[in-house]
């Protein structure tokens, strides 16, 4: 498997994430658990409800109970890493946390939520104060939210959720970017990552400043800098974006792009071609080759913010993520999923109950488009 620290934070603000519901937040609010940044703090700032702290805090219970967070994750998909940090809570940090998830279709209200059938991804469990607690976790299915929870109550900086990003082909569909997180994509390989992740490169959205993006060392010897990306289903790539923005005096300056088809054979996609500083670029891209993944190489370094991949699936590449993402569904959810699309109820649930084919695979994808 994949080294867990280097998958994507499912939770994060920076993909789309929020907590959309906390039963307390007293002292500090509960939107701090997911920003992106690390947690700060400083001696003897104190607001009208005390020592401000940049985390989720509730206040002192005395009731039986415990307090809890529900965030929506801003990629659905299968958390492999759970890391709650209580930087900075020192003398109250919760003794113990858990932690559930759930997979609900559509844009549930947290009173929805609440009714969730959760399933259990860590268990009641000890933590440490100031401390980046992490715990791997193997979740059997794939989540849309996550239930934080504090026994009895206390402080945490951060959550961090990472896994891998499933899509959902109800939306991934016709042409779209193959390399996105949001659709399965993934970095597998890159020569540095000095100043930022080459995950940032297929993250969503523009980056906003130069450290969303990858950024390299500067190189004091002839070779130069690359990354890798294993596209989310084999297909055809049309054109490709590569997105300097924000990289003013440290953009490459050249970029090629090179492919793998699916015989492991590498197929030019573009030429070495000269970028600009803070631009984004567009380009065709003319091979009619079946890709499963790309390399992107840049001369002879620097910083990139987004590189985006479009094209459309193959028959087979289709097929493969509509089984991922049925696979991964609780059973509830994935009936109801086919049944919204007109698919009889007793075959929606022999579906949901075993393993998929190749042709159940072929039947779904035509039922979901």
């Amino acid at each position: 498997m994949t080294d867990r620290s280097t998958l994507p934070d499912l939770a994060s603000r920076a993909v789309g994430g929020a907590v959309v519901h906390a039963n307390d937040e007293l002292f500090a609010e509960r939107e701090n658990l997911i920003k992106p940044a690390a947690p700060e703090y400083q001696p003897y700032t104190f607001g009208h409800k005390g020592q401000i702290y940049d985390g989720w805090e509730t206040r002192r219970r005395r009731e039986p109970g415990h307090d809890h967070a529900i965030i929506r994750l801003g990629l659905p998909g299968v958390v492999r890493r759970l890391v709650v940090d209580t930087a900075f809570f020192k003398g109250n940090y919760p003794p113990e946390v858990s932690v559930q998830g759930c997979a609900v279709d559509g844009h549930p209200s947290p009173q929805e939520l609440l009714a969730a059938d959760w399933a259990e991804l860590l268990p009641q469990t000890p933590v440490k104060g100031d401390t980046a607690n992490t715990f791997d976790v193997d979740a059997a299915h794939l989540c849309t939210h996550l239930k934080l929870c504090m026994h009895p109550d206390g402080g945490i900086a951060r959550l961090r959720a990472h896994g891998e990003p499933v899509a959902d082909p109800r939306w991934a569909r016709g042409e779209f970017d193959l390399a996105a997180l949001e659709h399965g994509g993934r970095i597998t390989g890159c020569s540095n990552m000095f100043y930022s992740s080459p995950s940032n490169l297929i993250s969503p959205g523009l980056a906003r400043v130069m450290g969303e993006g990858w950024e390299t060392a500067r190189r004091r010897d002839d070779g130069n800098d690359w990354v890798e990306v294993a596209l989310a289903a084999p297909g055809r790539l049309h054109h490709a974006e590569l997105d300097t923005s924000h990289f003013v005096g440290n953009a490459p300056g050249w970029a090629e792009l090179s492919g793998v088809d699916g015989d492991g054979r590498r197929v030019e996609l573009l030429p070495r071609t000269r970028l600009q500083p803070d631009t984004r670029h567009r380009f065709r891209l003319r091979s009619d080759a079946e890709i499963t993944s790309v390399r992107m190489d840049v001369h002879p370094d620097g910083g990139m913010a987004r590189l985006r991949l479009h094209g459309r699936p193959t028959e087979d590449g289709r097929a493969e993520l509509v089984r991922r993402w049925f696979g991964l569904l609780p059973a509830g959810y994935a009936v109801a999923a086919l049944t919204s699309r007109g698919v009889p109820a007793e075959r929606a649930a022999s579906l949901a109950g075993a393993p998929l084919t190749r042709e159940d695979a072929a039947e779904l994808a035509a039922a979901l488009d």
